[in-house]
């Protein structure tokens, strides 16, 4: 008898201990899976592994209630190996060690075994490494199962040695259908309108588990009333945002709202603004990227846009939440709807890279301050032209390094206010090459 058997096999009274609908509903076989006919299907690489009858080593990646624990169990009744599950959270390297043990016994017996870890981003790097020679040569057949990205959790060498397998979140007809199946094993419909149906949907969010443990409690509420979204909204819960300020959903995040205002989609800023505050992130960390923003994505094409960012930040302060957000989100989109322009960006990113490979470059001696007789002596300050004594206010003088040649940083784009700082630094340009000229609108 296989462990799956033996770990199936009821006790005597187990069948008739209560179980969650959730668990009750879990799929029997692979094709019963909704959600994953990307990974499941014909075509797909679960599909194939399983067709061909060779299970590779892989790594499940996906939001909670997906399927990957039913996928992995499902997977091992598809094959002729000793399924062996462990959940990194309530395990140590001594645990797998056992594990091990057990499957190099098999091995010399001719019996493979494939290791399932639940949560396997639990596992620090130490305790990954374990796992390292035993996929490598075929003792076990590791399936992982995690929530967080493979990329950020887990180390380089097991990455190489598995599969990396994206399950997705559980779209609008994934969930009607596992509501249809309650609906059937209950043998009785749901107390909800069309709408409400709807409702209860969104609520998941995605995730399947949520989705039946939702429904559960509306059937043992003994509600037989058809219920509307209000009534549904205060008969269950609502799921928590799916957020995690330390991990990757954090920077997943304020990357969609960085773009969104880069892409001027004020809309989109707003919602990606509204999905960190509900999930608990610190207005703070935002309004600080907001200024970050102001000057990457903007700078001079809206002068106004920083210290409009800084005056937000500064009202949630005083104010605290929820009051403060609506300051946040008032630079928001004053940053969306602001003309956009990288040149101070990148001026600062050129101009560092040149002082790196001058760092030892002294300033020309005719802008340098002599208030002493040696440095006069020395011609410290001589030849130096005062701006404000010039007809125009411009000098044209040099004030980079003597054995530099002039360099262009600043390169403003033709949108905003910078359209008019271009036509300043093309008539200083002229008088600087002795071309004179009417100064035009712009360059006062």
């Amino acid at each position: 008898m296989t462990a799956m058997a033996k770990q199936a096999a009821p006790s005597l009274f187990e069948k008739d201990a209560p179980r969650p609908l959730a668990e009750r509903m879990r799929p029997g076989q692979l094709d019963q899976v909704v959600g994953q006919d990307h990974l499941l299907g014909a075509e797909g690489v679960i599909g194939r592994m399983v067709a061909a009858g060779r299970l590779a080593s892989h790594i499940l990646w996906g939001p909670p209630g997906c399927g990957k624990t039913t996928i992995a169990r499902l997977l091992a009744s598809h094959s002729d190996l000793e399924f062996e599950p462990l959940s990194a959270v309530f395990s140590g390297v001594a645990d797998l060690r056992k594990i091990f043990d057990r499957a190099r016994q098999r091995r010399q017996s001719g019996h493979g075994t494939m290791l399932f870890v639940d949560e396997i981003h639990r596992f620090n790097r130490a305790q990954q490494d374990a796992f390292l020679p035993v996929v490598e040569d075929g003792t076990v057949t590791l399936v992982g199962a995690t929530t967080e990205n493979p990329s950020f959790e887990l180390i380089g060498a097991l990455l190489s040695r598995c599969q990396v397998l994206v399950l997705h979140r559980l779209d609008d007809p994934a969930l009607a259908e596992l509501m249809h199946r309650a609906e059937a094993a209950e043998e009785r419909a749901l107390p909800l309108d069309d709408q409400a149906r709807v409702a209860l949907r969104a609520m998941a969010d995605g995730d399947g588990r949520y989705l039946l443990n939702m429904i559960e409690e509306l059937f043992a509420s003994g509600i037989r009333e058809e219920m509307d979204n209000k009534q549904l909204a205060d008969a269950v819960q609502r799921r928590a945002p799916l957020y995690d300020k330390a991990q990757e959903s954090h920077y997943n995040l304020i990357s969609a709202l960085h773009k969104s205002l880069r892409g001027s989609d004020a809309d989109a800023a707003l919602y990606w603004l509204a999905r960190m505050l509900a999930g608990g992130e610190d207005p703070n960390y935002i309004a600080r990227r907001l200024v970050r923003f102001a000057s990457e994505d903007i700078g001079l094409a809206e002068p106004d846009a920083l210290p409009q960012t800084m005056a937000a930040w500064q009202a949630y302060e005083r104010l605290g939440s929820p009051e403060g957000e609506l300051a946040l989100a008032q630079a928001v989109l004053y940053l969306a709807t602001a003309p956009k322009s990288n040149a101070a960006y990148k001026a600062l990113s050129a101009a560092m890279r040149t002082a790196r490979d001058s760092a030892s470059a002294m300033p020309p001696k005719h802008i340098l301050n002599a208030p002493t007789r040696l440095m006069k002596d020395l011609g410290y300050s001589d030849g130096y032209v005062y701006d404000h004594e010039t007809e125009e206010a411009f000098s044209g003088q040099n004030y980079f390094p003597d054995d530099m040649a002039r360099q262009e940083f600043y390169r403003p784009a033709a949108r905003g206010f910078e359209r008019e700082i271009r036509k300043r630094l093309d008539y200083w340009n002229k008088l600087r090459h002795g071309e004179g000229g009417e100064q035009g609108g712009g360059a006062t």
